[in-house]
């Protein structure tokens, strides 16, 4: 990261108790060796144990990473930089609105038989990773499951973590999957209206979709980080890790670049 960056890193980034007074272990390495060492991994697709040995031991920013997954600092640390990169533009803090759609992505052989699965509509033999974007494309939510899953199971769970987390969305767009119970079951249990924007019959090709094509363009966001070309994480919600620090990647640099 560049200094500038660095300064907008710090300012999202949890405090440690130790540093507040209120106990716990001084940490032994720099936050920002940490940081940089996570983010290296995920946007180079490395493994653990190629760390260069410009960064800290590998087995030290895995304990990093994993300590910051299993306590929740990790979705803390990106809620806070989506909701600065939102009102940079303007934007109140909490949407209103949102895109749902599902990514599969092929399986490395790390990934267990019991989360993984085939499916049939991409032909894709590994997991799916469904989320929930605002207007501007940054990420709401977002859950991993098996490839076999389809859109609208997993789409009850989704849109009722969106709900748990974000209780102003009213409204989410979406793709022909969704259509069904999903519909109703939405509008009744969440009060969200889950419009699906359908592509029409008389168009081939490539075509923009209106508000979809923005869940598309977080997906291509994602794919700049090679760790997640592939799934390669044992457990679903180290995979969800991974894309919150892909993400928080994106919103970081972006506002490192209005600061200038």
């Amino acid at each position: 990261m560049s200094d500038a960056e660095w300064a907008v890193v710090r300012d999202a980034m949890p405090v440690p108790c130790w540093l507040e007074g209120r106990g716990g272990q001084p940490e032994s390495y720099c936050h920002r060796q940490m940081v940089d060492a996570v983010r290296y991994l995920v946007a180079g697709g490395i493994t653990w144990r190629a760390m260069p040995a410009d960064f800290p031991a590998w087995d030290r920013v895995y304990a990093f990473f994993r300590r910051w997954r299993d306590k929740g600092l990790t979705a803390e640390f990106h809620d806070r930089l989506r909701d600065r990169v939102r009102r940079a533009a303007g934007r109140d803090p909490e949407p209103t609105a949102g895109i749902i759609d599902a990514q599969s992505v092929k399986a490395a052989a790390s990934v267990p038989s019991a989360t993984r699965g085939f499916d049939g509509g991409k032909k894709v033999n590994g997991r799916k990773r469904h989320i929930v974007v605002d207007t501007l494309g940054l990420l709401l939510t977002v859950m991993v499951t098996a490839a076999s899953a389809t859109d609208r199971d997993a789409g009850q769970t989704l849109l009722a973590r969106l709900r748990e987390r974000h209780w102003r969305v009213t409204r989410v767009w979406a793709d022909g999957g969704y259509t069904g119970r999903l519909v109703d079951l939405a509008r009744d249990a969440w009060r969200i209206a889950l419009t699906v924007v359908r592509r029409s019959d008389d168009t081939s090709g490539f075509t923009v979709l209106p508000k979809r094509w923005l869940v598309e363009r977080t997906f291509a966001w994602l794919m700049h980080s090679r760790r997640l070309a592939r799934d390669y994480e044992t457990r679903t919600d180290t995979s969800e890790a991974v894309i919150k620090w892909a993400m928080s990647t994106v919103m970081s640099r972006r506002l490192a670049r209005r600061a200038r």
